[in-house]
């Protein structure tokens, strides 16, 4: 179902408090500022393609201010008590949770997104701020087995030092909470690079996080277009000052950073693509399966990197998952994140809404056929009719190419053994979903299934205090958890002789 653009949609600077968290400067050791070169690029509205502000375009030259008052910052920052810092983290989450429609609407004007997505974005971002809030004040280290009487010995976590942020514009609130929350936490400073297409909400968080307390310098953000990013991205790798990089987005910048990086031999968190497979076995909940589908395929129009990809469906069953499907898929109404009742907006640009179509259009002349969605539609803007493919093929490019949009194609299987490997056939390794209601089942598929995460039985996996990362060209490191806090740290070994 298409809904069409409302003519009373308010601008994004209409609300007074809006108006408050609508940033368009850089944000370098605690003062607003424009880029050195004085440059600006647009920010679109991806449903609308209009502009609704100008930010930064900034250069190498404003990172290296960046990264200098990062440094500067980080030597009274470290030395601050996890209690502390966590104290400041959650005097942040008050003031995030207090704007939080407020930075719904930003999310949805240049990401796209249906506001009630944007809503459910800030508090899973939410999650993460007051999960490492407390991971600060636990921080620990360990007291060491030592060989002799006369030594004490022990392990301490450091913290690794300025870090370079860059993250994506599908969670632009939730990645930057999952990157700034437990650094912060650890003890370091940072240097934020958002994604061209949505740095109006990275900005917002910054200004709160100001408001919160964080002292001048501990977080720093500069904004700059799609041509100036190798460059700005470049400057973060080069710097020696710069410890760790943390990166979400697509394999073939991971790896380009991580080559850049290795010159000064930065810590990494990367991560990354994804093709994650999505298993109904025979045994399955079929009402259950398709519900679960429809979270891990649909949400953010399919933009999500652990999105449902290949999604394979047990021959006894095919027919009846398929209709159950499809009876949902047709109930989505495509429009406007602001609209109401929308529950699928616009891909992020252009360029996203050819990849899909020639995705699509591979499949199609490979033999697949349309179950319902695909075709044209009549609202501007990028937006995708969701659609269900079946007849699909291994051999198609929707098999192997992460597709990131509403699109879901269905290949049939026959045994265990067979979708495994159909599963695991594949370069990425983050996200895997499988439903079975075969506890033995499980198990194995716990086992033999090479991802990072894996949900089954649930198609919505991920939380503040689990790992989240994936194997395989899928990436490097973890966010979440304990393990996430480590990510920003050091172990430093002691040993103390009489």
């Amino acid at each position: 179902m298409i809904v069409p653009l409302t003519s009373a949609r308010r601008r994004i600077t209409k609300c007074e408090s809006q108006r408050s968290l609508l940033v368009t400067k850089n944000f370098i050791g605690g003062e607003w500022k424009s880029s050195e070169s004085g440059q600006t690029y647009a920010v679109e509205d991806p449903a609308t393609r209009t502009t609704i502000a100008h930010v930064p375009n900034s250069t190498s030259k404003d990172v290296e201010h960046a990264i200098s008052a990062a440094k500067e910052a980080g030597k009274v920052w470290k030395g601050t008590t996890g209690n502390e810092r966590g104290q400041i983290l959650t005097k942040w989450w008050q003031l995030v949770m207090k704007h939080q429609h407020d930075l719904a609407r930003i999310i949805t004007y240049e990401n796209g997104k249906p506001l009630s997505e944007s809503m459910g974005e800030i508090s899973y971002g939410g999650d993460y701020i007051t999960w490492f809030a407390g991971a600060a004040a636990r921080m620990s280290g360990t007291i060491l087995p030592s060989p002799s009487p006369k030594k004490q010995m022990f392990a301490v976590l450091d913290p690794v030092g300025v870090c370079g942020l860059i993250t994506p514009w599908n969670f632009p609130h939730a990645m930057l909470a999952r990157k700034i929350a437990p650094a912060l936490a650890a003890g370091c400073t940072v240097v934020i690079k958002p994604s061209p297409e949505t740095p109006l909400s990275a900005l917002a968080m910054v200004k709160l996080a100001s408001d919160a307390g964080v002292p001048p310098g501990v977080i720093n953000i500069i904004t700059c277009d799609t041509d100036h990013t190798p460059d700005v991205g470049a400057s973060l790798t080069r710097s020696p000052t710069v410890r760790k990089i943390s990166f979400t987005g697509s394999t073939a910048v991971g790896k380009l950073l991580m080559r850049n990086s290795s010159n000064t031999i930065k810590k990494l968190s990367l991560e990354l693509g994804g093709n994650a497979p999505f298993i109904v076995f025979e045994d399955a909940d079929i009402e259950k399966a398709a519900d679960g589908l429809m979270v891990a395929k649909f949400r953010n129009a399919g933009q999500a990197c652990i999105a449902a990809n290949r999604i394979y469906v047990q021959e006894a069953i095919f027919e009846q998952f398929k209709a159950a499907l499809t009876k949902r898929v047709e109930q989505l109404k495509v429009g406007n994140g602001l609209g109401t009742g929308v529950s699928v907006g616009p891909l992020i640009n252009q360029a996203a809404f050819d990849k899909v179509t020639a995705i699509v259009k591979d499949a199609l002349e490979g033999g697949a056929r349309i179950v319902c969605g695909g075709g044209s539609q009549s609202l501007q803007g990028s937006f995708y009719p969701p659609t269900v493919l079946e007849r699909c093929t291994t051999d198609m490019r929707i098999a192997h190419e992460e597709v990131f949009g509403p699109v879901a194609a269905l290949f049939k299987f026959r045994t265990e053994e067979e979708v495994v490997q159909y599963s695991n056939d594949s370069p990425y390794g983050l996200a895997a979903y499988a439903y079975t209601s075969s506890l033995p089942r499980m198990l194995r598929l716990s086992r033999n299934l090479e991802t990072g995460l894996l949900g089954i039985n649930e198609g919505g996996i991920s939380c503040a205090s689990a790992p989240f990362g994936g194997v395989k060209e899928s990436g490097l490191g973890r966010e979440g958890g304990f393990g996430g806090l480590e990510e920003f740290g050091e172990w430093k070994y002691v040993c103390v002789a009489e």
